[in-house]
């Protein structure tokens, strides 16, 4: 197979593929529940690490590889890779030619709302690496300009899509609780969004959601595939990784995120992420002067 996604397999991306020089990743401006990423590196460049989030990705150029469920894989360029919420996996470029490629992280939430009125839970896959042409388009169609925002109606269609792929591949279907206590949920995602800096306790929530702390667990994990706690850490590490990028102090970056000192905010970064918060600042750092070129 290739080394690059050609202009024959994705007409009009063909630009994405243009050599370019160093190491870097460009993240997308946000939109709730999706964010959108490239990178381009050499070696390994991520250390085993998890999401709260599925990774949804296209690998453009090279070979990627990384571990996971106790196997090494590799994704050839115009391959997907699907990684579910919660599992655990490293990444780096597969051969010395380096790699390029753009992932989708998508809250479990969004899927499960789609799949909700077909009383289906979330879809597993169990082959991380998948050729499918179809999928891959839905992809890049949220990946082809990282510059630009995501519109609603879009997004509408692409969860949709992501929802189909994954159906159409998935070996067991989940089956959804009899119901799943969406208000109370969201209402506990928004005040835990909106407190994110600071310690919140269960109380809290209870008071907030009027449901015990046990069943908000439970009601949370199935409208989001993890946990309160994480998620709230899962949103610092979200706020210091935007500020990393604008170029603010590591030690203000932590302050303002909540974190007790810098070195409790490399620990949760790197275990998130895969990486310290100053490697993750050198590879934006790296991106920003070619970012016109990568689109």
């Amino acid at each position: 197979m290739s080394q690059n996604v050609t202009p024959q397999v994705f007409e009009g991306l063909e630009r994405l593929c243009v050599p370019q020089g160093g190491d870097g990743i460009v993240a997308a401006p946000a939109f709730p529940g999706i964010e959108r990423i490239e990178a381009k590196f050499s070696g390994n460049a991520f250390e085993p690490h998890r999401h709260d989030t599925y990774g949804l990705g296209v690998t453009l150029k090279g070979v990627q590889t990384f571990s996971y469920r106790g196997e090494r894989r590799f994704s050839m360029p115009g391959q997907v890779i699907v990684l579910h919420p919660d599992e655990v996996h490293d990444g780096g470029a597969g051969t010395i030619d380096g790699l390029q490629y753009r992932i989708v992280y998508l809250e479990p939430s969004l899927l499960a709302e789609c799949l909700e009125a077909e009383k289906l839970g979330l879809p597993f896959v169990d082959q991380p690496v998948i050729s499918d042409p179809v999928l891959a388009g839905v992809l890049l169609g949220a990946l082809t300009d990282l510059d630009g925002g995501l519109d609603e109606l879009f997004v509408d269609d692409f969860v949709m899509g992501i929802a189909d792929g994954l159906v159409r591949h998935a070996k067991a279907l989940r089956r959804l609780p009899a119901s799943i206590a969406w208000n109370q949920a969201c209402c506990a995602r928004d005040y835990l969004e909106a407190h994110a800096t600071r310690t919140v306790r269960s109380g809290e929530l209870e008071s907030v959601t009027g449901l015990d702390r046990f069943a908000l667990s439970r009601h949370f994990r199935a409208a989001f595939a993890t946990s309160p706690h994480r998620y709230l850490l899962m949103r610092r590490l979200q706020q210091a990784r935007a500020m990393i990028g604008e170029g603010s102090e590591l030690s203000d970056v932590a302050f303002a995120t909540g974190f007790a000192d810098q070195s409790h905010l490399n620990r949760h970064f790197k275990k998130a992420y895969g990486m310290t918060p100053g490697q993750w600042a050198a590879l934006r750092r790296g991106s920003l002067p070619g970012r016109s070129s990568a689109r």
